[in-house]
């Protein structure tokens, strides 16, 4: 099983360098500004909205999927090759095995992109970078949370809530609709890391204090 634990680690390692390259930061420097000092703090693209504006978030948008995607394919590939150079007798496994590499490079860009390499280990909340992932991994329970997503951003205008919202309901989409342990333990997972990284904002709904999308900056 050693082979297993390489590409695993492979897979991941990968995926954090790729989602170290935080892509708010990366469109900040563009317009000379750090958003860690602006608004929330947080390096994703609701800050990035409303220290910068529409186009940069925009960027952001989609800089933080394209590298979750891209961290996906390469952990795939990561475990495909390794199927089709050796002609391994596990070969019957290939398609679970296949997305063990995807969840694993997914998880990776995830982690990176909550702490980047690249900028002391200060990132965002990896939402966007997270949905990629899921949408690459379970395009059905990517859509449906996109649904869910939107549906309590329209009613409340708290971006952070519709975040907390989806990633509530990630791990029993996962368990109804896949009904596989390893897509399960990673929905537990990631839904998991993306509450922690709103504690924040969980604090500030609480008090009724939480900014509200398009509201004007003070």
């Amino acid at each position: 099983m050693a082979w297993l634990v390489l590409k695993i680690v492979l897979a991941a390692l990968a995926g954090y360098l790729l989602g170290s390259a935080n892509t708010s930061l990366i469109v900040g420097k563009f317009y000379g500004v750090d958003v860690r000092k602006h608004g929330s703090g947080n390096a994703g693209m609701t800050n990035t909205l409303r220290t910068l504006g529409k186009l940069p978030a925009l960027l952001v948008i989609v800089g933080d999927m394209l590298k979750g995607i891209l961290a996906c394919i390469i952990g795939y590939y990561i475990f495909k090759i390794s199927f089709n150079s050796f002609n391994m007798p596990e070969l019957k496994f290939a398609v679970e095995l296949d997305r063990v590499g995807v969840f694993s490079g997914g998880l990776g860009a995830i982690l990176g992109h909550n702490w980047p390499l690249y900028f002391g280990f200060k990132g965002g909340k990896g939402v966007l970078t997270t949905f990629a992932v899921i949408l690459f991994a379970g395009p059905y329970q990517g859509l449906i949370l996109l649904g869910i997503f939107l549906a309590v951003v329209a009613l409340t205008r708290y971006v952070s809530l519709g975040s907390i919202t989806a990633a509530l309901c990630f791990p029993f989409l996962a368990a109804f609709m896949e009904k596989e342990i390893i897509y399960t333990s990673f929905a537990v997972f990631v839904s998991l890391l993306v509450i922690i990284r709103h504690r924040s904002n969980i604090a500030r709904l609480c008090k009724g204090t939480e900014n509200k999308l398009g509201a004007k900056k003070e």
